[in-house]
């Protein structure tokens, strides 16, 4: 006797005769069935899918729905190829769905084929995802699509993105090392504080020595240690939580970032990345054709610093009174004289585009020197520092050990 297959529960969706999209769920043994369910009432589906209910629920760990840069660069590579080589946009969407590794981007896409197919265009769909699609990316569409040349605006996206990743890698791996180093220096001297000098601070008391001077001091710094420690993990908990949620306020960014650019060794990185991604985000968007007041805006907030945000807009106020681009620019430090004159120079021949490009690939070049000059000076600035420190406590330890024959004897 034949087992009965169980009916599974599937999610689909069809258009009626107005062209509307009617989704729904229904339970089927399997999606062939439910399919031909469907056309037998008419109706032609556009997607079927098993939903995700009980066991099957996939599970979501924080952050596990944010869609990585590089994803999107790669995604933009490919979307741009299979639209220059003739795929329809739904074609290509599908097949963008379908072969991403990304779970949150695949879903997106998906989304935003269907209001394609539903007449929408693709800007305005891929602008309903904020959080996914950044507005430069979306007005570059926009623009390409009124155009006529949105395979070539894909292709200047996916070459910014992957420009942008880049420059992303070269500050990780300039802050990789200080940082784990740091961290690693941390964890050695609060161990030994808590743990070996208290067991040598027993051992000197209980001989009943006179402690050295140094010694004192650092049992003096472990004892505080033992009341420090504890408080400062119970509010590094509620201090991460806090710090994420104002991070990004006004407020917070108008203090951090000009701090940013003026610490020591890392603060001219910081403007190199700055002025990096502002050139080359103004100059793809330029050479996308969107217009030069809307490019300021998205790109003034797209530059990661309050600092370059005030000056784009005060390059917007001077644009849109009629005046030059490159003459506000002069007036913030954060901009060197060189990149104020390529500007002009720009705006003059009628190339801004193209100098902004140059602008940003000098500053690319830049960063990656710079990226190497501050690790070849840091690893060994960071051993020593290191080494001398963890060398005097070990010293301090060790100066009442001389004079502890005497006490035994």
């Amino acid at each position: 006797m034949a087992t009965a297959t169980a009916p599974k529960t599937f999610e689909y969706s069809y258009r009626d005769k107005r062209g509307k999209l009617v989704k729904g769920k229904l339970d089927a043994p399997s999606e062939d069935v439910l399919i031909q369910k469907l056309r037998q009432q008419g109706f032609a589906p556009l997607d079927v899918k098993q939903a995700n209910t009980g066991l099957n629920m996939e599970i979501k760990l924080p952050g596990s729905n944010k869609v990585d840069l590089k994803d999107l660069a790669i995604m933009s590579r490919q979307f741009a190829t299979m639209i220059d080589s003739g795929l329809s946009l739904l074609k290509a969407l599908s097949i963008l769905a379908e072969q991403t590794e990304s779970a949150p981007l695949a879903k997106v896409l998906n989304e935003v084929r269907v209001d394609v197919e539903g007449g929408g265009s693709l800007s305005s769909a891929m602008a309903k995802h904020a959080k996914v699609f950044p507005p430069l990316m979306v007005n570059m569409c926009r623009a390409g699509e009124v155009g006529g040349f949105l395979d070539r605006v894909l292709l200047q996206i996916a070459e910014n993105m992957e420009s942008e990743v880049k420059l992303r890698a070269k500050i990780k791996s300039a802050m990789t090392y200080p940082v784990v180093v740091f961290v690693m220096a941390i964890i050695a001297v609060v161990g030994m504080l808590l743990f070996i000098v208290p067991v040598f601070s027993k051992m000197f008391t209980d001989l009943g020595g006179e402690l050295p001077a140094p010694t004192k001091a650092l049992v003096l710094i472990s004892d505080g240690m033992k009341i420090f420690v504890p408080i400062a993990l119970v509010l590094a908990v509620p201090a991460g939580i806090v710090w994420g949620r104002y991070k990004n306020t006004e407020g917070v960014r108008r203090v951090v970032d000009p701090m940013k650019l003026k610490v020591p060794v890392f603060g001219d990185l910081f403007r190199k990345v700055a002025i990096s991604r502002f050139s080359r985000n103004l100059g793809t968007m330029l050479a996308a054709g969107v217009p030069i007041l809307r490019s300021l805006e998205i790109v003034g907030e797209a530059a990661g610093n309050v600092v370059i945000r005030d000056a784009s807009k005060a390059v917007e106020e001077s644009v849109r009174q009629g005046r030059t681009l490159a003459g506000p620019l002069a007036e913030h430090k954060v901009f060197p004289p060189m990149v104020v004159q390529m500007l002009a120079v720009g705006e003059d021949t009628g190339a801004m585009d193209s100098m902004l490009q140059k602008i940003s690939e000098f500053y690319d070049q830049e960063v990656e020197a710079t990226t190497e000059a501050l690790t070849s000076i840091i690893e060994p600035l960071m051993i020593a520092v290191l080494g001398s420190l963890i060398g005097a406590m070990i010293v301090a330890l060790y100066m009442p050990i001389f004079s502890v024959f005497n006490l035994i004897q």
